[in-house]
């Protein structure tokens, strides 16, 4: 004889009571269903570098370059960037004649690739300083310089107190000496007795000897 069989079970309702939250949900702290977050996880992060080729790199630099050479190509083609600024000597000469401190002279017959690019006329002490820059034909840099401070004062300053005369040469009938100077730059000097004339600067000997020998 079997033993006997309990009645049909009736299933569990899961249905919790009003307020409670669902058996199979976690719930919080008071009594709500504890928050989920829906959002994945990030992706993990991919070890390793990214490398750019030669050819990359290149093509990168060369980006970068064309805009700066056409830049300098309308600087100096369309705006004149590489012309020196030139300026009118006659003022500076005009005031150093008006002042009546030593004889002025005034460079004659020099081509017009010879630019005046300074003119300055200043009392110093013991004296006073005539100044004319010049850019050569060449594009180098020459000084005419007319005072009448003494020489034994001047050339010191101007040439440094190493420099030393080197030989006369006579230019357009005058007798001037050739002396060292600063670093790379010679010296055409002129001495008379209420005037040193100095011609200094990196310019060749040739040119040098030209503006020395232009001056009247």
């Amino acid at each position: 004889m079997e033993p006997a069989q309990p009645a049909d079970r009736v299933p569990a309702d899961s249905t919790p009571p009003d307020g409670q939250p669902p058996a199979d949900v976690p719930a919080g702290r008071g009594g709500e269903p504890a928050a989920t977050d829906p959002t994945p996880p990030p992706p993990a992060a991919v070890s390793g570098k990214s490398e750019r080729s030669p050819k990359d790199m290149a093509i990168s630099l060369l980006v970068l370059l064309v805009p700066i050479a056409l830049l300098l190509a309308f600087y100096r083609g369309f705006l004149g960037g590489d012309q020196a600024t030139t300026v009118d000597p006659a003022p500076a000469i005009e005031q150093a004649r008006s002042a009546n401190v030593f004889p002025v002279g005034q460079p004659q017959g020099l081509g017009a690739d010879w630019k005046t690019v300074s003119a300055r006329y200043q009392t110093v002490e013991g004296g006073a300083n005539l100044r004319l820059g010049y850019l050569t034909p060449e594009g180098r840099g020459v000084q005419l310089l007319q005072s009448s401070v003494p020489a034994d004062r001047l050339l010191p300053a101007e040439l440094t107190s190493q420099a030393q005369p080197q030989g006369p040469t006579e230019l357009a009938g005058r007798a001037w000496q050739l002396y060292t100077a600063r670093g790379n730059q010679q010296a055409l000097v002129l001495l008379e007795p209420t005037r040193t004339v100095i011609v200094v600067g990196d310019a060749r000997d040739n040119e040098l000897r030209e503006l020395a020998g232009s001056l009247r």
